[in-house]
């Protein structure tokens, strides 16, 4: 059956009513969970910029939110209350605002193998707006439509794979417009052209590294909010505890547990894998973005430089282990953790475990980066028959704990330009979440686009040091498991 809509739209008195129905090929339940959610509101709603839920818990009776839309000259702030909900069948929500007031109700019916969607809404203005409802009813009319179609084009999820825009493109090649995208601006730019993220996770095993703070608790949040099964690998075990019944209460989500491992440590990295692997349970989505900055030179307890113990051999430890976990998902995703810092960089194989002589925390973060991207395109290509798609994210500049402990000065000139945790950790989740997102293996992402590896064409590396690369990795993995 095609998906169509139609709109019925009524003038009485003192109140405009709208109804509208729309038929999506879609469960209902994933459809009821998207729409009532009116954090998604801007994805759809092409009047909506901007919207945040204003009450704990996950989303339910008596749930609010704040919905900041455009106005023919300003805008305007809606406050929303959910005042019916029935999951899968019913929600219904009161707005209110200086302008006017209304009542949404939507309702979700299964209908010849689809979801039926029927939307009515009443429009009351207060005074001295009511006199002009009349005039309002076309343009009324004229937003209820587009809107109720974003909604039905968000709820098809046929959103094309992601390209590189023109004027990212020019950027990059510019090197200074490139650098001033790390910023929050750069991300409030990239924005404006995304598309809706409807996909549901329900029933996807996903891995994060790192969540206990920052780009990783942001990243865990948003997944579980969507609904995924998530292992959530930590250090601490009292701040594991917390995370989880954090996420838990906030969310509603029960499939949340933590696994403990230093990730420094190869010994515990082989032992995660192994439980892991004893677990047997494929893995959907495994987020690698545990990582520090180190500042003073050092070795871990194992005698390797920390480092590049943590930031590029455990990824690659972690990610070579569970690769038949991956496997057996059938449609994987790998996401890589790296940072923009690693376009100072060129891969040099001889100097990726640091010295003590003239060592720089920066570069030697910088350097393990950039191997990091480099492994994640050549994995790209050598999984892409196993169904495992890979790519490399970097986050711009975010305003996490590790950089203002890391890199204090650097914290204090940018700090009016960083980005939020959650602004830094978007691309980390569309990458995997996103269906689109699994039609591109291969890439560094910025924003949900594509971007290029250099800046500077200096730090372009040839391809036997790639070779050179995966060869070296290949043989300390294996020395160090003959050691262990």
């Amino acid at each position: 059956m095609r998906n169509h809509h139609h709109t019925h739209i009524e003038f009485t008195g003192t109140m405009i009513s709208l109804t509208q129905t729309i038929r999506v090929a879609r469960p209902i339940d994933e459809c009821f969970d998207y729409a009532a959610d009116f954090r998604t509101t801007p994805e759809w709603d092409a009047t909506a910029y901007k919207a945040k839920k204003l009450t704990e818990g996950p989303v339910g009776l008596g749930s609010r939110f704040a919905v900041r839309c455009r106005l023919p000259l300003g805008s305007i702030e809606l406050l929303y209350t959910i005042t019916e909900f029935e999951p899968g069948q019913l929600v219904t929500l009161q707005a209110d605002s200086w302008l006017f007031s209304a009542v949404d109700t939507i309702a979700f019916e299964e209908d010849q193998g689809q979801t039926r969607i029927d939307y009515h809404a009443d429009f009351s203005f207060k005074m001295p707006f009511a006199a002009l409802e009349g005039a309002l009813k076309s343009g009324m009319q004229g937003m209820g439509k587009a809107a109720l179609r974003g909604l039905q084009r968000a709820l098809e999820d046929n959103n094309s794979a992601p390209q590189i825009s023109s004027g990212s493109a020019t950027a990059d090649r510019l090197l200074w417009p490139g650098l001033a995208m790390f910023s929050k601006w750069g991300y409030r730019r990239g924005r404006k052209r995304w598309l809706p993220m409807s996909a549901s996770l329900k029933g996807k095993r996903m891995i994060v590294t790192g969540a206990s703070s920052g780009l990783g608790l942001a990243t865990a949040r948003e997944l579980a909010q969507r609904g995924a099964e998530l292992i959530l690998v930590m250090r601490n075990p009292e701040r594991a505890e917390a995370v989880v019944k954090e996420l838990s209460a906030e969310t509603g989500n029960s499939a949340i547990r933590y696994e403990l491992a230093d990730l420094s440590l190869m010994a515990d990295v082989d032992a995660l894998a192994q439980r892991l692997l004893e677990d047997g349970k494929p893995i959907d989505v495994l987020v690698n973005n545990a990582g520090a900055l180190f500042n003073d030179w050092g070795q871990t307890s194992e005698g390797l430089e920390q480092s590049f113990a943590l930031l590029l051999l455990s990824p690659w430890r972690l990610t070579r282990a569970l690769h038949p976990l991956l496997k057996a998902a059938g449609q994987s995703r790998v996401v890589n953790v790296v940072s923009g810092g690693m376009y100072s960089q060129k891969l040099r194989v001889d100097r990726l475990e640091a010295t003590a002589d003239n060592y720089a925390g920066a570069t030697a973060y910088a350097r393990c980066k950039r191997a990091l991207t480099v492994v994640s395109e050549e994995w790209a290509k050598n999984w892409a028959s196993d169904g495992i798609v890979v790519n490399a994210m970097h986050p711009g500049w975010a305003d996490t704990p590790g950089v203002e402990t890391a890199l204090p000065a650097f914290h204090t000139l940018t700090r009016f330009i960083l980005r939020s945790p959650e602004e830094g950790a978007d691309t980390i989740i569309w990458l995997s979440a996103a269906s689109e997102a699994a039609g591109v293996s291969g890439k560094l992402f910025l924003d949900r686009e594509p971007r290029t590896t250099h800046l500077l064409s200096r730090t372009r590396e040839d391809p036997a040091e790639r070779v050179k690369l995966m060869d070296y990795l290949d043989a300390f993995d294996a020395a160090q498991k003959a050691v262990a």
